[in-house]
């Protein structure tokens, strides 16, 4: 009887310490989906700014200002992709073994790529889109000659009415893209979200 006490005392004190090890695993695990909505939260913060920045560069011109911005950026989203490369790491790991939350956070990334590479290709690159007149000739202190304006041809016409449909298509699908990438992170953020409700119930 006595041999027998042991072995239920022996085997309740394993019961106790995996459930200790399954709660404090749980509890690591949430504590890194929580940190990677963190993250996805600072990259929202990151495009917020560029949107702004780039707002302020078309009206100003200010074309250091914005590629400083620009910089900065994409010190954010390397920093951001960086973090979240090390969770999906972490929870391939056999202590984690959660290959679902590694994919789930693989397929977030590569709709972030994807998404930040449209909203780029949308802004373009504007410093081409802007006229800069420094080789204009001056007549009057507010009045110049642009050297811009030219004889407008049918062919130069057609070329550039071509060269503008040809653009606004492609932003159109630049913002079909984004549009389409937003919704698959938003999708995947909701299953992050039920992933941290049913640990917190756990």
């Amino acid at each position: 009887m006595e041999d027998f006490e042991k072995k239920v005392s022996i085997k309740d004190s394993m019961e106790i310490e995996q459930e200790n090890s399954n709660c404090s695993k749980r509890n690591e695990i949430l504590n890194l989906l929580r940190k990677f909505l963190e993250i996805q939260q600072r990259r929202a913060q990151a495009y917020s700014k560029l949107k702004t920045g780039f707002s302020e560069y078309m009206k100003s011109g200010g074309e250091l200002a914005y590629q400083q911005l620009c910089s900065e950026i994409t010190v954010e989203f390397n920093d951001c992709s960086k973090q979240v490369l090390e969770m999906e790491s972490l929870f391939l790991n056999p202590d984690y073994c959660r290959v679902d939350l590694a994919e789930l956070l693989r397929a977030i990334q590569t709709q972030e790529k994807q998404k930040l590479h449209l909203v780029l290709k949308k802004a373009g690159r504007p410093s081409e889109r802007l006229m800069n007149h420094e080789n204009c000739s001056f007549k009057k202190p507010m009045e110049h000659e642009c050297v811009h304006l030219q004889e407008i041809t049918e062919a130069a016409g057609t070329e550039e009415a071509e060269l503008n449909a040809e653009y606004d298509n492609a932003l159109k699908e630049a913002i079909r893209g984004v549009q389409d990438a937003v919704t698959a992170i938003n999708e995947h953020l909701e299953e992050v979200k039920y992933e941290i409700a049913a640990l917190e119930t756990e």
